[in-house]
């Protein structure tokens, strides 16, 4: 037994991977070797497993989550833009003079006769002299407006109103936010918080415009 256990010390390192022989002698000699055995000396092939070196150690888990790139956060979805208003340009209907409102069916309301320039009279014709009933200088006298004096020298009348196209709603309500901007700047600090709000829906219309 230790002759044998000396002679498969004796193998060749190479021996050891892939194929080898055990060669059996006559007299019952053992030997192990990468060549095919002498005539004459009887043959077994061994498939010896081959030395593969040490198996990779697996990757740490921990190791890859801190290599692993990061995924960037979604970016946060903007507030939708407060939609337009809808505004319109209205005429006075006593002098013609435009204004911007968001009313387009503003409510009719009572004017002296004269005042539109129908009737051939003065206002202080259609007042009367010395103090007539409904006249607007502060020295007369008050309270003296009679129905007959409604009824027969005022008259209903009411502005008309176009609507604004995108753009000059766009204008509108840039000048509108200039206003605002101007009055914050005066504004003492107890008057700024209805001026902010108004500031912040502007802005936030606004942004229809500049998309």
């Amino acid at each position: 037994m230790r002759r044998l256990f000396f002679l498969i010390l004796l193998i060749p390192a190479p021996a050891m991977a892939g194929a080898a022989y055990k060669c059996t002698a006559a007299n019952g000699a053992v030997i192990y070797q990468d060549a095919p055995c002498a005539k004459g000396q009887r043959q077994e092939m061994l498939d010896l497993p081959q030395d593969l070196g040490p198996a990779p150690a697996p990757a740490s888990t921990s190791d890859a989550s801190t290599q692993a790139p990061a995924t960037p956060p979604a970016p946060r979805p903007s507030p939708p833009a407060t939609p337009l208003p809808a505004m319109f340009v209205c005429l006075k209907a006593t002098d013609g003079k435009s204004y911007i409102s968001e009313n387009g069916d503003p409510q009719p309301y009572l004017v002296p006769f004269g005042i539109l320039g129908a009737a051939p009279r003065s206002l202080s014709q259609v007042y009367g002299p010395g103090g007539g009933g409904g006249a607007s200088a502060p020295e007369l006298n008050r309270g003296k407006t009679n129905p007959n004096l409604v009824g027969n020298n005022f008259v209903w009348v009411q502005d008309q109103c176009r609507p604004l196209s995108f753009s000059e709603t766009c204008n509108a309500l840039r000048d509108a936010y200039d206003d605002v901007e101007h009055k914050l700047q005066r504004a003492f600090k107890s008057d700024q918080p209805p001026l902010e709000k108004r500031e912040a829906q502007l802005l936030s219309q606004l942004a229809q415009c500049n998309g």
